[in-house]
C-alpha cells in the first residue's frame, strides 16, 4: 500500500512539473514562460474599466477609501496649544523646523509670547558648514583606505544633505545658539535648497578627491621608521591646511545663498498683548541661554521602534552626525507600547516632542489624516501587500522620512486612539497645519521620538548606560529625515 501511494505521489509530481512552462535555465523569461506569466492579467470587464481609469488618473486617487475622512474626529483629550505654523517649503529641513518648534512651544508658554519663531536659516547655515567639514574630515580620516572601500564610497555618495535628525539640533544649537526669525530671515535658497545642495555636493566631491590625491602622492606607504612618522605628521598638517581653504569656498557659497549669520543683535520682547517687556542686545548663544537654557545634549533621550534590531538595546549610527566634534546618533530601541508611555506622559505635562515617521504612507494630505484605511491598493490592483513593519524596513519599502512635533493624544479608557503632530508644511496644509494619526497607523509607521529624561521610566533610563552597539551608516533604517 505504501509503495502504491509513493508511486502515485511521484506521478503527480512529474505531471505537475511537466505542466509548467520551461523557463530559461539561467533564470530568464522564455517565450513559454511569458505566456504563463501573462495569465496574471485576465482582461476582464473589471480589468478594462480599471485600465481605462488608470490611463488618466493617478493610482492613489483611484485607491482612496472615502469612509475614513467622513468619520475623521478632531477632538483630543490631551493637546498642547501652539501658535502659528512654520513652512519648510521646498527644503529637507523638517528635522530643524521640528527641533526649533519644540523649543518655540516651550518658550512661548514660559514667557507669554505671541506668535514667535526661531530663525531656521541661521542654524541651517552652520548645519551646512559643519556637514561640509564632516565630509572633508571624513575623507582625511579614511585617506589610507582603498577607493572601493564601502565607507569611502558612502562618503562620496553622501557628501552633504539638508536632511538630518535631532543630534543636529542639539549639537548645532549648543555650539552656535539661536536667533529670532526676523534677525536672519529665510531666503529663497533656504526655502528651495535643491540647487544649492547640488552645487555644494559637486564642490565637496571635487575637494574630497583632491584630498585623497594629495594623500596618495605623499607616498608614505613606501617609507619606514622615523621618516614615515615625520612624513605622516607633515601630511596631516598639509591636509588640514588644504581643508581650511576648501571650507572658505563652502562658506562663500553659503553666504551668497543664505546670508552671513549675525554675531550680535538687538531684540525687543513683547507679550501676547503686544506690550514691550524688554529690549536688549544679545549674541546668539546668550539669547539661547536666557530664553531657553536647556542642555539639549544631555537632557534628552532618543527612543526608536526599529523592528530590525533587538529591543532594549542601545545603538549608535556610525558617522551619522551633523558636527564632526559632536555626537553620533544614539538611540534606545523599544517596543512601540513603551514609547507610547513616554509620549503620553510628556503630552499630559504640556511638553511637545520631536517625532519622526514614514509620513507619506496612507496619508490623506488634504484632510491631514494618516490612516491605514485611507487607501485600498489591494482592491484596486487585485494583488496582496502583506509585509509587516520589519519586512518593509529590511527591504527598503519603509523608513523614517519626516520629522514633526508631537503635540496631542486622544485617550479612551486610558488607551490612545489617535495622535496629533504639528507639521512644517504651512498653516493651510492638512488639518490646520497639523496631521492626525490613528493609533494603528502610529504602530506601523512611527519610528523615532526624542523625549526629556524626566518622562523616561527609571528602568528604561538605566538602559542608556549600555555601551552602544555600532551600526553602519548605510543601514536601511537610517536615512536623514527631510
Amino acid at each position: 500500500m505504501k509503495k502504491i501511494m509513493l508511486v502515485a505521489a511521484m506521478l503527480l509530481s512529474v505531471s505537475a512539473f511537466a505542466q509548467k512552462p520551461a523557463g530559461d535555465p539561467k533564470g530568464g523569461i522564455s517565450a513559454e514562460l511569458l505566456q504563463e506569466i501573462a495569465k496574471g492579467y485576465e482582461n476582464s470587464p473589471a480589468d478594462k474599466a480599471l485600465h481605462n481609469a488608470l490611463n488618466g488618473t493617478q493610482i492613489n486617487v483611484l485607491a482612496v477609501n472615502a469612509d475614513p475622512v467622513a468619520k475623521m474626529d478632531t477632538h483630543f483629550s490631551d493637546l498642547i496649544q501652539t501658535k502659528g505654523r512654520t513652512n519648510q517649503k521646498s527644503s529637507g529641513r523638517c528635522w530643524l523646523f521640528t527641533g526649533l518648534n519644540v523649543l518655540r512651544s516651550w518658550m512661548i508658554d514660559k514667557y507669554d509670547l505671541g506668535a514667535f519663531t526661531f530663525s531656521q536659516n541661521y542654524v541651517f547655515f552652520y548645519d551646512q558648514l559643519e556637514k561640509a567639514n564632516l565630509f572633508l574630515q571624513g575623507i582625511i580620516d579614511t585617506k589610507d583606505l582603498p577607493d572601493d572601500d564601502r565607507q569611502v564610497d558612502w562618503l562620496f555618495a553622501h557628501p552633504i544633505s539638508d536632511g538630518g535628525q535631532f543630534t543636529g539640533v542639539s549639537n548645532l544649537i549648543m555650539k552656535y545658539g539661536v536667533v529670532p526669525s526676523e534677525v536672519m530671515p529665510e531666503t529663497f535658497v533656504a526655502d528651495n535648497t535643491a540647487q544649492m545642495r547640488t552645487q555644494l555636493s559637486n564642490l565637496l566631491r571635487e575637494q574630497g578627491l583632491r584630498l585623497r590625491q594629495k594623500a596618495a602622492a605623499a607616498g608614505i606607504d613606501k617609507l619606514k621608521g622615523r621618516k614615515a612618522e615625520q612624513a605622516a605628521a607633515q601630511l596631516e598638517k598639509d591636509l588640514q591646511a588644504m581643508k581650511v581653504e576648501q571650507l572658505k569656498d563652502v562658506y562663500h557659497i553659503l553666504a551668497l545663498c543664505l546670508g552671513v549669520p549675525p554675531t550680535e543683535f538687538t531684540w525687543t520682547r513683547r507679550n501676547t498683548k503686544g506690550e514691550v517687556i524688554s529690549e536688549k542686545t544679545y549674541t546668539p548663544k546668550s539669547f539661547y541661554e536666557e530664553f531657553v537654557g536647556q542642555d539639549l545634549e544631555n537632557n534628552y533621550v532618543m527612543v526608536m521602534n526599529d523592528p530590525c534590531h533587538e529591543y532594549y538595546k542601545v545603538y549608535e549610527i556610525e558617522y551619522d552626525r551633523h558636527v564632526y566634534d559632536g555626537h553620533n546618533w544614539v538611540y534606545l530601541n523599544l517596543p512601540v507600547e513603551r514609547i507610547k508611555e513616554m509620549a503620553i506622559a510628556s503630552i499630559k505635562d504640556k511638553t511637545a516632542m520631536y517625532f519622526s515617521c514614514d509620513v507619506n504612507k496612507f496619508l490623506d494630505r488634504n484632510a491631514g489624516l494618516a490612516d491605514l484605511n485611507n487607501f485600498d491598493y489591494e482592491s484596486l490592483m487585485g494583488v496582496p501587500f502583506t509585509m509587516n513593519k520589519r519586512e518593509r524596513v529590511y527591504t527598503h519599502a519603509s523608513a523614517s522620512s519626516h520629522a514633526m512635533t508631537l503635540i496631542g493624544v486622544d485617550l479612551k479608557e486610558g488607551k490612545p486612539v489617535k495622535w496629533m503632530v504639528e507639521n512644517s508644511w504651512g498653516a493651510t496644509s492638512g488639518f490646520q497645519g497639523n496631521i492626525i494619526m490613528t493609533d494603528e497607523w502610529f504602530n506601523e509607521y512611527m519610528f523615532r521620538l526624542v523625549v526629556e529624561k524626566k518622562y523616561v521610566p527609571a528602568d528604561l533610563l538605566k538602559m542608556m548606560d549600555q555601551k552602544p552597539i555600532m551600526v553602519p551608516s548605510w543601514d536601511p533604517m537610517f536615512m536623514p529625515e527631510e
